[in-house]
């Protein structure tokens, strides 16, 4: 699918008719929540779940493991589990890469053994740490050169462990799971180079409201599993997904450099990692109000101004801060360029291509973007490189383009924000598709 959007240069954007959007629901949180559910034994009703692609992937990971999923008819979903007991020897985690990062561990839960898949960019992905750590832990494991697919049988046993955190820190998300279905006792995770903290936060936090066993967290360097007993299952449990700092970033940057915007369904006491966002959009200038159910945004009189900014605890902020960036007057310095090689894309060298065809002059300096910004973007054809930050961030710039902007691949946005072309339009942006 293509997506046609109108730009107006640096003119004002016209006045839409409605400049309130609700965030999406975070996929962060409901592929957690969808984990945790899962792990626990008993009712769990998740309301304001997901709908993506990543999301609906989640969902069909734990009906493997034999969950059973009712949609009610509120929206929210009803999930009841007596814990891993797979229904299929195939688990397919689609392109989420959250999903094969943290569901590994806890498919390694049964005894079965069982065939880990997932499809595009997933499949290029390198899966080797699973072939370093599931041994140590009693799982037998064979992966095709590091990559996917990966054949494994357990059960995991928690054991102490050390692993190394500087790619992710999904693969820990799906240990902590893990450990707390197994009532793991005095034993502790320890962890090196441990990037994206407060997404670690986040799986504790969810962990706790799905009534799991919560390890010490001893400065993000060793999760310790004391002798405590896990909680009693069956207890009922309640769960209410975020809104997404992730796909709400786009939203907030749009009111920043195309119009004003009043954003709801954002929580700032949120644990996401990406409400950093709101650091960046107060530095180059615009104009914030953050309220007590909305968040409002506005470009600065004067303009915009560059800033400097380290998204190394939030790489998924790198579309919609180099979209930021384009519109700033001077040079803006994002650091953390190296959590970015094994996204969708390799989202440096995207970046630095589909904004170079826009007129938007990248330059990567080894761990840093240097972005120039410039009153002049072309409109031109770009390529989502079948990823959905990088489709949203060429969209955000089409609307300051010369003139049509095409999108190629422009459904990659399906994986995490389905409804935000749609979204653009209620913002009277003009989206057309063929």
């Amino acid at each position: 699918m293509k997506a046609i959007i109108k730009g107006y240069g640096f003119n004002n954007f016209p006045s839409a008719k409605k400049n309130s959007v609700h965030a999406p629901a975070s996929k962060s949180s409901m592929q957690r929540a969808c984990a945790a559910a899962l792990v626990r034994k008993g009712e769990s009703i998740i309301r304001n779940p997901g709908k993506s692609n990543d999301d609906i992937a989640g969902l069909n990971v734990i009906q493997t493991l034999g969950a059973e999923v009712e949609n009610l008819e509120d929206g929210s979903l009803k999930i009841i589990s007596d814990g891993i007991d797979p229904v299929s020897s195939v688990v397919n985690n689609g392109e989420a890469g959250l999903g094969i990062r943290m569901f590994t561990p806890i498919v390694a839960l049964s005894k079965k053994e069982m065939l880990i898949n997932g499809e595009g960019s997933l499949l290029t992905r390198p899966m080797d740490f699973f072939d370093e750590v599931m041994p140590q832990l009693g799982v037998q494991i064979a992966s095709n050169e590091g990559k996917l697919p990966i054949k494994i049988q357990g059960p995991l046993q928690p054991k102490d462990i050390t692993i190394d955190g500087s790619l992710s820190s999904q693969f820990l998300t799906g240990l902590l799971l893990a450990y707390a279905a197994k009532d793991a006792k005095n034993v502790t995770i320890n962890v090196t180079n441990l990037k994206s903290k407060p997404y670690v936060d986040l799986t504790l936090s969810v962990m706790e409201s799905f009534l799991l066993k919560v390890p010490e967290n001893r400065n993000y360097e060793a999760f310790y599993f004391d002798e405590t007993p896990d909680t009693e299952s069956g207890d009922f449990v309640d769960y209410t997904v975020e809104g997404d700092w992730s796909g709400g970033a786009f939203l907030l940057v749009f009111g920043a450099i195309a119009g004003n915007i009043k954003v709801a369904g954002l929580d700032i006491a949120s644990t996401q990692a990406d409400k950093k966002i709101l650091e960046a959009l107060e530095s180059c200038g615009a104009q914030l109000l953050i309220g007590e159910k909305e968040i409002e945004v506005a470009s600065s009189g004067d303009g915009l101004k560059a800033f400097e900014f380290d998204a190394t605890d939030c790489p998924d902020l790198f579309p919609p801060l180099a979209a930021l960036a384009a519109c700033c007057k001077g040079i803006t310095k994002i650091t953390g360029v190296h959590r970015l090689a094994h996204k969708e894309s390799n989202r440096a060298l995207t970046i630095q291509e589909e904004l170079g065809k826009m007129n938007i002059k990248v330059v990567l300096n080894d761990n840093v973007m240097e972005i120039e910004g410039t009153t002049k973007i072309k409109a031109v054809t770009v390529h989502s490189h079948h990823d959905h930050r990088i489709a949203m961030m060429c969209a955000l710039l089409a609307l300051k383009a010369d003139g049509e902007t095409t999108i190629e691949v422009a459904e990659a946005i399906n994986k995490s924000y389905p409804d935000f072309y749609r979204h653009l339009q209620e913002l009277n942006a003009s989206v057309n598709f063929k």
